[in-house]
């Protein structure tokens, strides 16, 4: 694949000229990526991803203003899987306000993402709404309010990526739900609890379905625009107050890498939100958003070359929140 970096203006933005101030660095990033020893291991409990070449990077960086630069399998498209979770928490917020937040928690979880044992601690109530418990319950209040919680997620992404073709992967959708018995006994225990109104295999067909949406690193990094821009989407209208926008940044740094947030933060330093596709989105509020993409996972979940060029990122830029 090829290293040399790139850019695109959105349909939005004025076209730029020029080399980028962070063009070298991607380049050098996938370039060290390139050589690196230890790429992880596809999602193999989702076989739709366990086929993927573990060693394929893609990384991107996208300006509040729309343009973004990106290299090696910037344009791509993969499944984003958790990473909808950060939009459809967005559109919760931005329909139904601080009300999302009598369901589901705001403190990492220290367990796995798809943790029984927790649940029960807790009495139904996930500790966040990044992991799947937590997920379910968005998604849950976001198809009570619209009706279809996966295309509403989808129409953010496509409006503010400007990519109409952005769209679901069924057969994705029918891999996750032929084994989702895990998901499906987190739903029923939340519902035992009534922290879930949905019947159970209607909500668990609407999350499969809208973590099966395909995009690439470069339709991520524009989607995420609006948490770098305080809240503001690309037409300039309000999705999240600025208020709203720290939130999700907030839980995004404490809750976004599953079980391993607080080594993320330690070496990334900025709010991020992985998926078992192989993505990560991360966010530099007031200065860019990115995504990198290298289907290759750790133990927990979590793009090991993806981490890794972040890591890289943010210690050559000194860009962080910290």
């Amino acid at each position: 694949m090829s290293h040399a970096s790139a850019a695109i203006p959105a349909s939005n933005a004025a076209p730029r000229t020029g080399a980028h101030r962070f063009s070298a660095v991607i380049s050098r990033i996938a370039e060290e990526m390139a050589v690196r020893d230890d790429h992880g291991t596809p999602a193999d409990y989702i076989p739709m991803l366990a086929g993927v070449d573990p060693r394929r990077f893609g990384m991107a960086v996208a300006e509040p203003d729309g343009t973004v630069y990106g290299v090696g399998d910037w344009r791509q498209p993969f499944s984003t899987q958790s990473i909808s979770k950060v939009f459809a928490l967005a559109l919760a917020l931005f329909l139904d306000g601080e009300r999302i937040w009598q369901g589901v928690g705001r403190e990492p979880s220290g367990n796995p993402f798809n943790s029984l044992v927790q649940l029960e601690y807790e009495n139904g109530i996930p500790r966040n709404p990044f992991i799947n418990a937590g997920a379910l319950v968005v998604t849950d209040r976001l198809q009570a309010l619209t009706g279809d919680a996966a295309g509403q997620v989808r129409e953010l992404l496509r409006t503010e990526s400007g990519n109409p073709a952005i769209d679901f992967v069924p057969d994705v959708a029918a891999s996750e739900a032929a084994h989702g018995d895990r998901n499906a006994a987190l739903a029923h225990f939340m519902a035992s609890y009534g922290n879930v109104t949905l019947p159970v295999p209607e909500l668990l067909a609407a999350y499969f379905r809208q973590c099966s949406i395909e995009a690439s690193c470069a339709d991520l990094a524009l989607s995420a625009g609006f948490l770098a821009r305080h809240g503001v989407r690309a037409d300039g209208s309000e999705l999240l107050t600025r208020s709203q926008a720290k939130q999700v940044n907030a839980v995004m740094l404490t809750c976004g890498t599953y079980d391993a947030a607080g080594e993320f933060a330690y070496r990334v330093g900025l709010p991020g939100k992985s998926g078992v596709g192989g993505g990560i989105i991360a966010i530099v509020p007031g200065e860019c958003t990115l995504c990198v993409w290298s289907p290759g996972l750790d133990r927990r979940g979590n793009s090991v070359a993806g981490v890794a060029a972040l890591d890289r990122f943010t210690t050559l830029t000194g860009l962080s929140v910290f």
